[in-house]
């Protein structure tokens, strides 16, 4: 039986007997499941940059259009945002940790076949199973993870560590792309994935718990295919507004609307059905309603800002793309202690006070370079980008942290795959908003340069380094004066961007006060039913156990300390 229980040896519920560890609960093996998963993420977080700086080497090579190198670049996040929810509620279902492994064999056979792609379109294949592979990865390691650490102190501690490796990811992938094109071919940027996947899945098969959610009533195949065309429908549109398509564009604007409805009709459908794909009275609860919008506001600010700092870094300043990336690891580092502290200062602190602290120090940082000009001035921004690191992650550990709480387990792979699209989804209209205001501040500036013929002035209005490529074929004084003012324009632009980035942290901080006060602690409502419910889910005294007697079986059961202990 699943509840049954011995002295000594007492066992999470949804972790099959074979998985036991050395200690009591299993112990000495959560922590090792965590290092598993944790690689798993880590191939996912810097599969999503390393390919950038390798384009230009992709280009020389395959000779792709203008479109398709767009793809090339685009479609591994394209595709992954759009299938989240799609594998997130399939591993509740069917399992999550078959999930994972299924994931971990796509992403290696993808990986190959990037890495030797004779053709542009074989690449554009292999990188839209990259992005099937890894979202199957993404949910499957959160839910896990929730299942895996019941004890709410044990899990925060998780989860901040799962997020510090999430930075390291981010940071490593140029850096590594990097070094493994000039010393190799681009394909190594990807070939690099196999040694790790072929040890992956075997530890994986033997070490991952299995553990599924709700299996009452039918997968909903429809709801979930509704899903993944409305968000790619709706990431395509706002990727190409974010490159600078205009949102009126036929190509931008009926994807768009389309991707909407869809998501509107799923919605609708969600809330009709007995068994829903997605639970959506999760939303109802403020601090997971709360928390997503936060993980939204969060990336929305900061995502189209770091590519902006990485032009001006690089445009501006005339720093290498291996310097720039030097640049930015203050950045990584910060977001990295953050991520290890964050179990504990969310224990002295509470969710509503970190989250909002986090806000409020990331919207400091964000206003603190504003000192940047056309000058380096080093102090200023490794300052800044500690701060902003610091911030961000202190932001992001904790409105996960409270999101994943407030889901059960048997709903943890649908609330993970909502937390990773809002990721993606902040991400992309952060591109898209902050790439507006950048270009609105900077083409006025460019428009009318004495001497500059007009079409000239149009054509360096695109971006800076637009610009310069103008004033190169310029020559001259007109030539020197117009590089002068892009420069100028586009230091002006980004004071204005940062601002507006500022803005709309500080509203995060706002809601973030509505947030939990304390950081209550938290087991499942299936932490061990053997403890004090039977196979047929109730308790010793024949009454339903639902989480807090609310009724709600999704409710997070809460206990205090002591009966956490004794649990264990």
């Amino acid at each position: 039986m699943s509840g049954t229980t011995t002295a000594g040896n007492r066992r999470t519920a949804g972790v099959p007997r074979q998985w036991r560890g050395t200690g009591a609960n299993g112990g000495a093996n959560r922590w090792i499941v965590l290092l598993v998963l944790c690689v798993s993420l880590l191939l996912v977080a810097v599969d999503a940059t390393v390919l950038h700086v390798a384009v230009p080497a992709v280009t020389e090579d395959l000779r792709p259009g203008a479109i398709e190198l767009l793809w090339i670049v685009d479609v591994y996040p394209l595709v992954c945002a759009s299938l989240l929810i799609l594998f997130g509620t399939l591993g509740d279902r069917v399992g999550r940790r078959r999930v994972l492994l299924l994931g971990y064999g796509l992403f290696g056979a993808a990986s190959a076949l990037a890495a030797f792609a004779p053709s542009p379109q074989i690449l554009i294949v292999a990188r839209a199973l990259l992005g099937v592979g890894g979202a199957m990865i993404m949910p499957a390691t959160l839910s896990i993870l929730r299942q895996v650490f019941p004890d709410r102190r044990e899990r925060a501690l998780a989860i901040g560590i799962w997020s510090a490796v999430a930075a390291v990811g981010a940071a490593v992938g140029p850096l590594l792309g990097g070094f493994l094109v000039e010393n190799f071919w681009w394909g190594s940027v990807f070939l690099v994935n196999l040694p790790l996947m072929v040890v992956a899945l075997p530890v994986g098969r033997w070490l991952l718990p299995e553990s599924t959610g709700d299996r009452n009533g039918p997968w909903d195949v429809l709801g979930a295919v509704m899903a993944a065309c409305g968000l790619f429908c709706v990431v395509f549109g706002v990727k190409r507004v974010g490159s600078g398509a205009g949102l009126l564009n036929v190509v931008t604007a009926a994807p768009t609307l389309f991707g909407v409805v869809l998501l509107v009709l799923f919605i609708r459908r969600q809330r009709r059905r007995t068994h829903p794909l997605v639970d959506l009275k999760l939303f109802s609860r403020p601090a997971f309603s709360i928390s997503v919008g936060c993980i939204v506001l969060a990336l929305l600010a900061l995502v189209g800002l770091e590519l902006i700092a990485a032009q001006y870094l690089q445009l501006v300043l005339g720093l290498t793309p291996l310097e720039t990336g030097l640049r930015l690891l203050p950045l990584t580092f910060a977001a990295m202690a953050a991520g290890l502290v964050g179990s504990r200062m969310l224990q002295w602190l509470g969710p509503r006070v970190m989250v909002a602290v986090g806000f409020a120090l990331t919207a400091l940082a964000v206003l603190s370079l504003t000192a940047m000009g056309q000058s380096d001035r080093p102090a200023v921004l490794v300052g800044g980008f500690v701060v902003l690191g610091f911030g961000l992650e202190t932001t992001l550990f904790s409105a996960y942290e409270s999101m994943l709480n407030e889901a059960s387990t048997g709903s943890a792979g649908g609330a993970a795959a909502i937390g990773e699209t809002s990721y993606q989804l902040g991400a992309g209209i952060g591109i898209a908003l902050l790439g507006s205001v950048m270009n609105a501040a900077y083409k006025p500036g460019v428009s009318s340069v004495p001497g500059v013929p007009a079409s000239a002035g149009a054509d360096a209005g695109q971006s800076l380094g637009a610009a310069y490529k103008v004033s190169d074929r310029l020559g001259g004084h007109a030539g020197e004066a117009l590089r002068s003012a892009a420069r100028t324009a586009f230091v002006h632009g980004l004071h204005v961007t940062l601002a507006v980035s500022a803005g709309l942290l500080l509203l995060g901080a706002l809601a973030a006060l509505r947030l939990p006060k304390v950081m209550e602690c938290a087991g499942d409502d299936e932490s061990d039913p053997g403890a004090a419910q039977g196979q047929d889910g109730q308790d010793a005294d024949g009454q339903e156990a639902d989480g807090q007697g609310t009724g709600d079986p999704d409710a997070p059961a809460r206990y205090d300390r002591t009966a956490v202990a004794a649990e264990s």
